[in-house]
């Protein structure tokens, strides 16, 4: 199974697209009520997208986190934060070995870039034989 498509709410379509373009998002479909991104520099084959859709009520503050892996992090968000984006966290190394900074975009969804290299998948406590 591959995880390929994660959508989120929006309470303003135009502003959660430019929100998600500024951040390198690619957007290839279009409505009122939608809009989906493929992710540049997918690893390993077929980019994964991300959508948009429209909703009357923002998002909980405890809801989903969306998570986009950078190489650079802390160069990303040196540009991000040039081109006027706020993070609310910038780039804090943590003890799980992920190098995080956080933002929340338009409709209120938090949104983490990160680095993580190998402890991404294989962090010194995976579970043996997975």
């Amino acid at each position: 199974m591959r995880m390929n498509q994660v959508t989120v709410p929006a309470t303003d379509i135009a502003a959660s697209i430019a929100f998600y373009q500024a951040l390198g998002l690619r957007l290839i479909v279009r409505a009122d009520h939608y809009a989906r991104f493929e992710c540049p520099d997918a690893a390993g084959g077929e980019p994964a997208t991300f959508s948009l859709h429209l909703q009357t009520t923002p998002p909980g503050k405890d809801g989903v986190v969306v998570y986009f892996e950078e190489d650079d992090l802390d160069a990303t968000v040196e540009r991000l934060s040039k081109a006027g984006l706020t993070f609310d966290v910038l780039p804090t190394d943590q003890r799980w070995l992920w190098r995080e900074a956080y933002l929340t975009d338009p409709a209120g969804n938090r949104v983490c870039l990160y680095r993580a290299g190998e402890a991404r998948r294989f962090p010194p406590w995976r579970l043996q034989g997975s």
